[in-house]
């Protein structure tokens, strides 16, 4: 599904450039949950970017269901996020003055989704993370855990092949970042592939896969 061969990035700050990831190999079957793990500074926020097509590499090739994607405008990327990969981000991301409903409504907006297939595909969604009586109430009147488990409905409603998921329950308690997993590892079960980016041991404990990144290599874990 996906296939990332030799993929640096490089930013240049004034004259000096600065190399975040120098060189990364790394292969995502259909159905795997992986999680890719690192301190700060390591290179997995880029990482993830170039994954989630929010960035395109300096070098290196990405292929995604077997199309060399590396070189691809940002109009092109846009689609491919848009039909392929929901985003999953640690501070939820949710528009506040909007409803739950109308935060998970948005994607199906910009897809140019019909009014009546909106509605049924986001009730499905906020039924499906257990919210769908909470889907006229704005984001501050959700707790945390339910706020992310709305973000996941709207990752969720476009039915994208790929979630994408970063440090999904670093602003969390403990029961529930609990929960939060669990709907994930519920939709890897259904066939999703889970990519989850994070520097907590026991979010990534209960990924199949697990990869180490430091300095922009990888330097441990993989198939």
């Amino acid at each position: 599904m996906i296939n990332l061969k030799d993929i640096t990035k490089t930013y240049m700050m004034g004259d000096i450039s600065l190399q975040v990831l120098k060189g990364i190999s790394l292969d995502i079957k259909e159905g795997d949950f992986m999680s890719i793990i690192g301190p700060s500074g390591s290179g997995k926020s880029t990482l993830m970017n170039i994954l989630g097509c929010l960035d395109t590499p300096t070098t290196g090739e990405y292929y995604l269901d077997g199309r060399e994607i590396s070189n691809y405008k940002p109009n092109e990327l846009s689609k491919i996020r848009n039909e392929k990969i929901g985003f999953i981000f640690q501070k939820f991301n949710l528009l506040p003055k909007l409803t739950a409903f109308e935060n998970v409504e948005l994607p199906l907006i910009y897809r140019g989704e019909k009014t009546n297939i909106r509605k049924d595909l986001v009730e499905e969604a906020l039924d499906s993370v257990g919210l769908k009586d909470r889907m006229k109430h704005n984001p501050t009147e959700l707790s945390g855990g339910q706020q992310q488990r709305v973000a996941i409905a709207r990752a969720l409603v476009g039915n994208p092949p790929i979630l994408l998921a970063d440090e999904p329950t670093g602003n969390l308690d403990t029961k529930s970042g609990r929960e939060v997993l669990n709907i994930i590892e519920r939709l890897n079960h259904k066939g999703k592939t889970i990519i989850v980016i994070t520097h907590d041991l026991e979010v990534a404990e209960i990924s199949k896969i697990k990869i180490t990144i430091r300095d922009g290599l990888i330097t441990g874990g993989g198939h």
